[in-house]
């Protein structure tokens, strides 16, 4: 019984990263996508590279036993083939939420869905007292927040990248000035991020302690670095165009912000494989340890192979179905450029990092529609689909409860079957 155990979290959880790659992991290349910078099979290419690099590298080698704490595993104590069951249950029901919003095109949070699944298992195997609804108010206002600060900080970067260089006389020269202080914004942004996810996993085994202050100068110094050597081949593929038409001057400067628009929808997708596998996968190593030792801990080691499970899952899901939610966010929403793309991914970037080190909870989802919604107001309010929006923000907002409605019908249907009955006897063995 416990090899059945085992073999169904696991097909669950590869599922579960699937879906998780169709829909969540899309949003990340969306922008290059969406403004041509690359081809549909370039950015599943470089986004699986970036995402398992993520996933396996630096991804949560040690994880909450329940996401985000929603509910506390002292409740299971006793219980750890509730646990096991609400596990699956959780996995199943958020999989194919997900599954069923991918199908529609709709871009929706992993994390919002698989926390409204454990809250759904909390209030049916324990009780109203066993979800912190403090926890669930602040993802509620998150709901508010990612997209909303997202959309002001790509409106005002947009809007700064126009003043400078898109909406002058001129501006190819202008472009020959200002590009590289783009580059250097771009090039910062990525390393802060990078460095710090990455950084705590690489050094952990040494003597050497990581600080947000001395990320945050290593990116300034390599920033700074990279926005100097770019002035030389910025001016040298600009050189000679300064007497083409305004039309034809535009047309080139984006071609300049294409390889930007890649780089950081790749830095995205770094991130997402470094956050995420965890929703993934995650109660995935929490019922095989419940398994090995019979008891529920508060946090769980993920160990390397699960990981890189979750990370060939997640992968799969965009080569197979991610052209869904790539459409709707890179081209229904609002017309992309690389520049548009650039500001839209650098405010998403810069509002995730912002809010994780404020221990905000916060749906890169919600925050990259949040930022090309704002790039398209830049233009005008005319340059926003608001039905596309609508159905997204209404999708957003059931997300939580049919996810957890879901999980508990699934477990009370479990529990109808005596299956429970059946994963108490695998433990006790």
């Amino acid at each position: 019984m416990q090899l059945i155990i085992i073999v169904t979290v696991l097909l669950l959880g590869l599922y579960m990263a699937w879906n998780i790659g169709a829909n969540d992991f899309a949003n990340s290349m969306a922008d290059a996508v969406g403004s041509g910078s690359i081809s549909i099979r370039g950015a599943i290419i470089l986004g699986s590279i970036c995402e398992f690099a993520g996933s396996t590298l630096v991804g949560a080698h040690v994880t909450d036993t329940i996401r985000k704490g929603i509910v506390d595993t002292a409740h299971f104590a006793t219980f750890p083939h509730l646990l096991i069951l609400g596990m699956f249950c959780a996995l199943l029901s958020t999989a194919l939420w997900l599954n069923i919003a991918t199908r529609m095109g709709m871009p929706v949070s992993t994390t919002h869905a698989i926390v409204g699944a454990v809250a759904g298992l909390g209030l049916v195997s324990i009780g109203w007292e066993a979800v912190q609804w403090i926890k669930i108010g602040q993802i509620v206002i998150s709901w508010f927040i990612s997209p909303l600060f997202g959309g002001l900080l790509s409106f005002i970067l947009f809007k700064l990248i126009t003043h400078y260089i898109l909406g002058q006389k001129n501006p190819v020269s202008r472009a020959v000035r200002y590009a590289p202080a783009v580059v250097f914004l771009v090039t910062a942004v990525v390393a802060f991020s990078s460095l710090y996810q990455g950084l705590d996993q690489v050094l952990k085994n040494t003597r050497f302690q990581v600080t947000n202050t001395s990320v945050a100068i290593m990116a300034v110094v390599v920033a700074l670095l990279f926005a100097f050597l770019s002035r030389f081949p910025i001016k040298r593929f600009l050189k000679g165009n300064e007497d083409r038409s305004l039309g034809e001057q535009l047309q080139i400067i984006e071609k300049i912000f294409a390889p930007l628009v890649v780089i950081t929808s790749c830095s995205v997708a770094f991130a997402h494989g470094a956050n995420d596998v965890a929703n993934a996968m995650g109660p995935v190593a929490a019922v095989l340890e419940i398994l090995r030792t019979g008891a529920v801990e508060m946090r769980v080691q993920v160990p390397f192979w699960i990981l890189a499970m979750g990370g060939c899952g997640i992968v799969l899901g965009l080569s197979t179905f991610g052209y869904r939610v790539m459409a709707t966010i890179g081209t229904k929403i609002t017309q992309l450029t690389p520049s548009r793309g650039v500001a839209a991914d650098i405010a998403t970037t810069v509002t995730v990092l912002g809010c994780s080190l404020l221990k905000l909870p916060v749906s890169t989802t919600h925050t990259i529609v949040g930022a090309i919604i704002g790039v398209g107001m830049a233009r005008g309010l005319g340059a926003i689909n608001r039905r596309v929006t609508r159905d997204i923000f209404g999708s957003w907002l059931i997300t939580v409860p049919v996810s957890g409605v879901l999980t508990a019908g699934l477990f009370l249907l479990a529990r109808l079957l005596h299956l429970d009955i059946l994963v108490r006897q695998a433990i006790s063995r």
